[in-house]
């Protein structure tokens, strides 16, 4: 069973390595999937893909049975003192690192949490939405400890790549997208993948009320 914070946060049942599209990310995916490392800093621009993966690591040693906890630093009403204890954790997933960077208080209590962490051996997963070097960190100490493993940047998809994900998404629920309408979504929708993963889960529960399969036609009716 996944161990989770009790914050009211909780992992995304459909955030899976599975269903993640990894495209020319394929190689920062393989090793995270398979653990190679114990301290891994992973940045990239919206929609990349970052809490989908934090989770997705999450789930996968939750389901080996090995507790793991998951903090996003986008939540409002988050302290420091939460991160107390988290060294027993297996794996210590923290999300969005810049919307504490430059806080003296979280700066302090993270670099505690690492040293804490080595001593135990615990792994910690950060992601961020700036290289490490562009962060507003304060603390000398912990900017070394962030920098203690692999540091990944996350690729956006390119347009292919984005057709193959969503095409995958929805085959997953059983659903055929032709590249015809894939093409038509890519071309009036924004481009970011949250926001096109968000439209597909939108008209895949209209065409199950509906009954009716993701034509061109049908989509125009709801976009």
């Amino acid at each position: 069973m996944i161990q989770q914070l009790t914050l009211g946060i909780s992992l995304r049942d459909d955030a899976t390595f599975d269903n993640f599209f990894s495209g020319h990310n394929e190689q920062i995916i393989y090793s995270l999937k398979n653990q190679e490392e114990a301290y891994v800093f992973l940045f990239g621009s919206a929609g990349t893909g970052k809490s989908h993966i934090l989770q997705a690591a999450c789930h996968l040693l939750g389901q080996k049975g090995l507790p793991v906890a998951y903090l996003p630093f986008s939540e409002k009403g988050l302290m420091p003192a939460m991160l107390d204890g988290l060294e027993n954790m297996s794996l210590i997933a923290l999300d969005d690192i810049q919307y504490v960077a430059g806080n003296d208080e979280w700066e302090r209590a993270l670099f505690n949490l690492y040293n804490r962490a080595r001593e135990k051996g615990a792994n910690i997963l950060v992601s961020s939405g700036e290289p490490l070097n562009s962060l507003n960190i304060k603390l000398p100490d912990l900017k070394s400890r962030l920098s203690w493993g692999p540091i990944f940047q996350l690729d956006s998809l390119n347009d292919s790549e984005k057709q193959k994900a969503l095409q995958q998404r929805a085959k997953l629920r059983g659903l055929e997208l032709d590249d015809e309408v894939v093409t038509y979504l890519l071309k009036r929708s924004p481009r970011d993948m949250n926001s096109l993963f968000q439209i597909f889960e939108k008209l895949d529960q209209a065409s199950m009320v509906e009954k009716r399969k993701l034509t061109i036609p049908f989509i125009k009716k709801y976009l």
